[in-house]
């Protein structure tokens, strides 16, 4: 009851009866709640704990059985008058309802005239009860009506599941084969202009017209963005599908996180960013795939440049551990919310408004395809480590940053796959 007001709750599918039984319940004086499935009433009533519920039998998910059934095995139900509202008037079915925990079996179609004064009845303590035989024959037909839908379910689901894994498949065919396609004219595209801007004759013109050396620069910035896009559907696709095998040798992790620093020096220089890098001098050596442990590190570096504001600090770590090295990369940025932390390391998931993203990937809230993370993961579990991340959730006024965790064993782990050995430490 709430405000003084009975609440009843109404699952029914069929928009004219909710609204017959709603006028006539309000002009009673009660207080209606309406669901149209059966999993939305489950959810309403627990969250609205109502006086009574109103039930129609065959309802678009569940039926109202089952949904009485779950309702009377939760908390704070058993006593809550369940009233089945439906079509169905064979006597089998209002002792199937009658058995599921139904406190009362009304048909349609509804009196008005009546219903009000029904509904008192078994607010009222009014039960419909069944003969103890007829209730133990009914119970068991039931029990078996239960057994076989849920096996038509999960034969259902098992169809569905099928189609959706051919689907997927189809789908990560599609990108893959599209970022090849891509990838052949983008390569072209980058010789030429390469060739073009180390041509004497361009140079010439660069230097006497700073208009056309700024649309040429804009030019081969596109051509790259396009080029790394490219470049990271296809290294997500290759280990979705399991393509992808590790081009193993001893690797210093100190050179890996130098050469991404350097890399990103310009943007943070641009932006005002605080890389700092402790200890300054490590002598580890891992036994990994040193290009795809760089691109790593630099996804993560990457990603804390944009989601940390202009003028804030970044903090890349190491800690030796007994059997492995834990790397760590903490930022002063917006932050990132509990439920989005598991997230944000799934393919094409990006935290945030997609719409307030920029161009650039290195621009604070910058652009990107949500790939980054989905092949940090990709690659450090595939080392046999782990990656995980830390925020106390995403404030853009408090920034209480993240924390992004890399844990990678030190000696070679057991299942992964060997190539030809690597001595350097990134591309």
């Amino acid at each position: 009851m709430k405000d003084g007001q009975v609440t009843i709750l109404y699952i029914e599918d069929d928009p004219g009866s909710q609204r017959l039984v709603q006028r006539a319940l309000q002009f009673a004086g009660y207080r209606v709640v309406l669901a149209s499935r059966g999993i939305e009433g489950i959810d309403l009533a627990l969250q609205e704990r109502p006086d009574l519920i109103l039930m129609d039998i065959n309802l678009p998910d569940l039926s109202g059985r089952e949904v009485t059934t779950h309702l009377r095995a939760a908390q704070g139900f058993q006593d809550v008058p369940i009233v089945a509202l439906t079509a169905e008037s064979h006597a089998d079915e209002r002792e199937k309802a009658l058995v599921a925990g139904a406190t009362g079996y009304l048909t349609k179609p509804i009196d008005i005239d009546k219903l009000a004064g029904q509904i008192a009845g078994f607010l009222g303590g009014m039960k419909e009860r069944l003969a103890a035989e007829v209730a133990q024959q009914v119970s068991a037909q039931y029990s078996q009506e239960l057994v076989k839908r849920l096996e038509s379910k999960i034969r259902e689901l098992e169809k569905i599941n099928a189609e959706l894994r051919r689907l997927d498949k189809i789908k990560d065919d599609f990108i893959q084969l599209t970022a090849h396609e891509l990838r052949t004219p983008l390569t072209v595209i980058h010789g030429y202009t390469q060739l073009l801007h180390n041509s004497e004759a361009l140079r010439q013109v660069l230097a006497e017209s700073p208009e056309i050396a700024s649309l040429v620069e804009g030019l081969m910035q596109s051509i790259e963005r396009m080029s790394a896009v490219t470049n990271e559907i296809l290294t997500i696709s290759r280990f979705a599908s399991g393509r992808i095998e590790l081009s193993l040798g001893p690797v210093s992790l100190e050179e890996v996180v130098a050469v991404a620093v350097e890399d990103y020096a310009p943007a943070c220089a641009e932006r005002r960013l605080t890389v700092t890098v402790r200890p300054e001098s490590w002598h580890l050596r891992l036994h990994a795939d040193g290009e795809l442990l760089y691109l790593s590190i630099a996804n993560l570096l990457g990603n804390a440049i944009k989601y940390t504001p202009d003028g804030g600090a970044i903090t890349i770590t190491v800690e030796e551990q007994d059997e492995a090295v834990q790397l760590a990369i903490a930022d002063t940025g917006i932050g990132i919310d509990a439920e989005e932390q598991a997230r944000i390391f799934e393919r094409f998931y990006t935290a945030g408004d997609t719409q307030l993203h920029s161009t650039s990937k290195t621009a604070f809230r910058g652009g990107g395809l949500g790939l980054g993370l989905a092949i940090c993961k990709a690659v450090i579990e595939k080392h046999g480590g782990r990656i995980w991340v830390e925020s106390a959730g995403r404030d853009e006024g408090k920034l209480p940053g993240s924390t992004f965790y890399i844990t990678l064993p030190r000696n070679d782990p057991a299942g992964m796959k060997r190539r030809a050995p690597q001595t350097g430490a990134a591309p």
